[in-house]
């Protein structure tokens, strides 16, 4: 399993004249639903992949430097209103802190970067938090050397996602008006608790929402899992569907699935999910031993997050009224800084252990019938989130409409 992601939120230019135990539980969920959603009405049929962590990272940098209206912009839509002006900080800094401790088995790197422009003036005390709450590396550029700058920039993201992450900007992105970009960078590796076997990979047919197949590698495991059925009440979604949560090494991290009845469209379930439903997936699904049918996929998109978070209501970063001026030094005006760019770019690859893995000749049957325990035949879309099992945090959300196959 390999999941990572980058967003340079944000590239802002200046505008021309005219684990601990008691670590809380993440507030954003609210938000990275609505987000999810917007970006499903945007992308049409096709796969998402994007991490809510990352985005909520990337604007809690933003929100460091924000005043007025654009910081209280930003707090209502990310869910922040309930908690004291400033506590957002400390959440978001253990929320990181509890995924990248030391004991635990996977791998979650999150690196975020501050590079500003050679010569212009920030104030200290916003540096000092960033370095504080985000652990931001901090570094001076000349962004009139655009095709210097997005290489430099560019090399930092392949460092800090093994070089899985690939030219995220180029040279038209930056101007000599650009004074500040904001990377943040989240990289995660784990094995599952219970590997599938490379030899019961198989070709199989996966049945795409518009009727299509398509042929997938499909991994298949009996063992033991969190499972459960839901229903959500009505017709709408098709009546029953499937929960399936797979930990991964240590527990704390974990897959869950979402998979509607065969006949069911993802597109007619997917208007039901809200977070108070993510939470009660987590609260009841139950453990036992389940037969598992998933393919080997990988994911990869970028995602311009600009107009989608707009119309989540974070549009005055966006516009000439945005108020940055925390960020501004005593000799400038931050008030002439404004948000130019705001992308994503994340991946995803699962696989039968966590690394590549050939499949070998041994033989399984792929039967509906006589199923002794349930059954989940991941052979059509699903949904799914990756999260943090004791705070909820979600580190990857999307779902898969066409898997394609990993060589």
């Amino acid at each position: 399993m390999l999941v990572l992601g980058v967003l340079p939120l944000l590239l802002l230019q200046l505008r021309v004249p005219c684990r601990a135990a008691d670590v809380p539980e993440d507030v954003t969920a609210e938000f990275s639903v609505r987000l999810y959603h917007q970006l499903r009405s945007s992308v049409g049929e096709e796969n998402i992949i994007f991490s809510p962590l990352s985005v909520s990272v990337a604007l809690g940098m933003v929100e460091l430097g924000a005043r007025g209206p654009t910081l209280n912009e930003i707090r209502q839509a990310v869910g922040y209103s309930n908690l004291k002006a400033g506590d957002e900080f400390s959440l978001l800094r253990n929320l990181t802190q509890a995924l990248s401790a030391e004991e635990t088995q996977n791998v979650v790197k999150l690196a975020n970067a501050l590079f500003l422009q050679t010569g212009v003036h920030y104030n200290p005390d916003f540096l000092q938090l960033m370095k504080k709450y985000f652990r931001a590396e901090i570094e001076t550029v000349d962004f009139s050397e655009s095709m210097a700058v997005a290489e430099h920039i560019n090399t930092w993201v392949e460092n800090h996602t093994e070089s899985k992450i690939r030219n995220l900007l180029s040279a038209d992105d930056f101007s000599s008006v650009t004074r500040l970009t904001l990377v943040n960078a989240v990289y995660f590796r784990g094995s599952w608790k219970n590997q599938f076997r490379p030899e019961n990979t198989r070709t199989f047919s996966f049945s795409k929402d518009d009727g299509t197949e398509v042929q997938t590698l499909m991994m298949y495991q009996q063992g033991d899992f969190f499972y459960g059925e839901f229903s959500d009440g009505s017709t709408e979604a098709g009546g029953v569907y499937q929960v399936l949560e797979m930990p991964y090494e240590d527990e704390d991290m974990s897959m869950m699935i979402v998979l509607p009845r065969q006949e069911v469209p993802l597109a007619t379930l997917e208007p039901i999910i809200k977070a108070q439903l993510l939470e009660d997936w987590a609260n009841n699904v139950k453990k036992q031993k389940v037969e598992v049918y998933l393919p080997r996929f990988k994911v990869e998109q970028k995602i311009d997050l600009r107009e989608n978070l707009q119309e989540l209501g974070i549009k005055n970063i966006f516009t000439k009224d945005a108020d940055l001026s925390a960020m501004a030094g005593e000799m400038a005006d931050g008030k002439d800084l404004f948000i130019g760019k705001a992308v994503q770019k994340a991946y995803l690859e699962v696989s039968e252990e966590g690394a590549e893995g050939a499949a070998g000749s041994g033989m399984i049957a792929l039967t509906r019938t006589l199923v002794l325990y349930p059954q989940v035949m991941a052979d059509h879309p699903f949904f799914f989130i990756i999260r943090n099992r004791r705070t909820g945090s979600i580190l990857f959300m999307g779902r898969v409409m066409n898997p394609e196959v990993i060589d």
